[in-house]
């Protein structure tokens, strides 16, 4: 990007999220000296390498962030933006699987952390619409009753300000509620960005619109290469969920992807809370102002990326909303990933296996907003050596024979599931004019799998269906127009370069010639 021009906020699919669609200059500049080098580099522009290159930035440290598209591109960008003290993984939960002193850290951990959100945006006068809420969780049935009130114990027990309610504030029939006093939401992209313009006047720099591919240490010095050029630093972070490769960290984490509709309401009782139901997949709710126009946001209909139908999953988040709310106008729709950890709790530190001084975070659920911002404290921490309270319990390498034992086999199982199976069993089409315009299909010609896209105009793209990361066949996602990979998550554009998740090399493009010889030879 040249300097003063203003970014395009792209996204990684073909649904814009309503900050993503929304006007939002982006402040940053393309820097590429090559001869520099930083104390450390950060990879991935979403809220938890922004965060830690503004932490590291400001003690001092002469930093560097790279960015293979634009700042916000990935989750962050596609985030819904609840700032919560209870996480996706409850409380007692973690009392079962770590114990009671890990539930009272996390609470503390989290609780500052929607502090110290609260602190920038007032110290630095970032324009994030950051609001404190009530939230409301509230349970249907007798089973989650049951459940509802083991959270309510563990959270109070871990010193959460949490008290039993009478209402919950949305319009859904409920048998108890939970009310969770100074939560907070926010726009996600106004507040990185923020973030971004203030490390950059410390004197950070910021590279866009590139992609690392490999790292090399020499001599205590890491040399991270992209096409186009080599950046030096003395440690590196992997901002980027899962890190590059076929790591230990892409068996613990299972890639989902989450469904949101932005919604105007026809009676304007726009909810002033935020609220969550506890099915399976759960629904979450909140109220966003945009542009002088609110917006009621809705989220769910979750499902591991590349499978299930996310026309499906739209389709029954939609109608989930009807039935509640008074629904004019569906403005935005979207989906978007997050990974879930076997054991509940993020890693983030050093990279299992990899080069000493590089650093990851990953396993955030769908807390990325809050867990994203602490483990950029954490990693900011043990760069400047520091101590931190979370830097065990946090540990990539950290061993749990128990807790997560059975996630583990269960997704591994899931992934090697995938890597057979879907080899079988692909439709066969005898030419290209069987795709319809605008789709994608995994396809059989002549014996070999094709990854066929047809765009408006009826031209076809032909890629190798098989994911760079560790082989595994991808799906036609119909809704983002992506190429999603079950096993580990990586996903693909039509034209098969990598948009998010382990891979480093796009699908291999298929000549259109070689399809064109193989229909004749039929």
């Amino acid at each position: 990007m040249n300097n003063n021009e203003t970014a395009i906020n792209t996204r990684d699919g073909a649904n814009a999220s309503m900050w993503q669609a929304a006007s939002v200059n982006n402040p940053t500049t393309n820097h590429t000296d090559q001869e520099e080098i930083y104390d450390t580099l950060i990879i991935g522009g979403g809220i938890t390498g922004v965060t830690t290159a503004y932490l590291l930035q400001k003690q001092g440290k002469h930093c560097a962030l790279v960015e293979a598209k634009n700042l916000g591109f990935g989750t962050t960008g596609g985030t819904t933006a609840h700032l919560n003290t209870f996480l996706d993984t409850t409380y007692p939960e973690i009392d079962s699987d770590f114990n009671e002193e890990t539930s009272s850290l996390i609470a503390e951990g989290t609780k500052k952390i929607i502090e110290m959100i609260n602190t920038n945006v007032q110290e630095l006068k970032i324009n994030a619409d950051f609001e404190f809420k009530t939230a409301y969780l509230f349970s249907q049935d007798e089973k989650e009753t049951k459940e509802l009130q083991s959270i309510l114990t563990s959270s109070q027990a871990a010193g959460v300000e949490v008290s039993e309610a009478k209402e919950n504030d949305v319009p859904i029939p409920f048998e108890q509620a939970l009310r969770f006093e100074n939560q907070a939401q926010f726009h996600p992209l106004k507040y990185i960005l923020g973030l971004a313009e203030e490390f950059e006047r410390l004197g950070g720099k910021i590279i866009e619109q590139t992609f690392i591919h490999s790292t090399e240490l020499r001599e205590e010095i890491h040399y991270a290469k992209s096409d186009e050029f080599i950046l030096k630093a003395k440690t590196i972070v992997y901002a980027t969920h899962i890190p590059p490769g076929i790591n230990i960290l892409s068996l613990r984490n299972a890639p989902y992807r989450s469904y949101v509709l932005a919604v105007k309401l026809n009676n304007g009782e726009y909810p002033d809370c935020l609220a969550y139901d506890m099915q399976e997949p759960y629904h979450y709710f909140r109220s966003h102002e945009l542009d002088g126009q609110k917006y009621l946001i809705i989220g769910g209909a979750d499902h591991k990326t590349g499978h299930g139908d996310p026309l499906k999953a739209f389709e029954d988040l939609e109608d989930y909303a009807r039935k509640y709310f008074d629904i004019s106008e569906i403005t935005y729709k979207w989906s978007s990933q997050y990974y879930v950890p076997v054991d509940g709790l993020p890693y983030v530190g050093q990279l299992p296996g990899g080069d000493k001084g590089i650093y990851v975070a990953t396993g955030f659920s769908g807390n990325g907003m809050i867990l994203g911002s602490l483990s950029a404290v954490l990693i900011s921490d043990l760069i400047l050596e520091k101590e931190n309270p979370y830097e065990k319990l946090f540990s990539p390498s950290r061993l749990k024979p128990i807790a997560g034992f059975t996630e583990f086999v269960k997704e591994n199982a899931d992934v090697a599931y995938h890597f057979v199976a879907d080899r079988f069993g692909t439709q066969i089409i005898n030419s290209t004019h069987e795709l319809a315009r605008n789709d994608g299909k995994i396809v059989e010609f002549d014996g070999e799998k094709l990854a066929l896209y047809k765009d408006d105009a009826g031209k076809v793209t032909a890629l190798n269906p098989v994911c760079t990361h560790a082989g595994c066949i991808v799906n036609w996602n119909p809704t983002e127009k992506t190429w999603d990979c079950p096993c580990h998550g990586g996903r693909f554009s039509v034209n098969g370069h990598v948009l998010t998740g382990p891979p480093q090399k796009g699908l291999e493009p298929v000549p259109i010639n070689e399809i064109t010889a193989a229909n004749k030879n039929k």
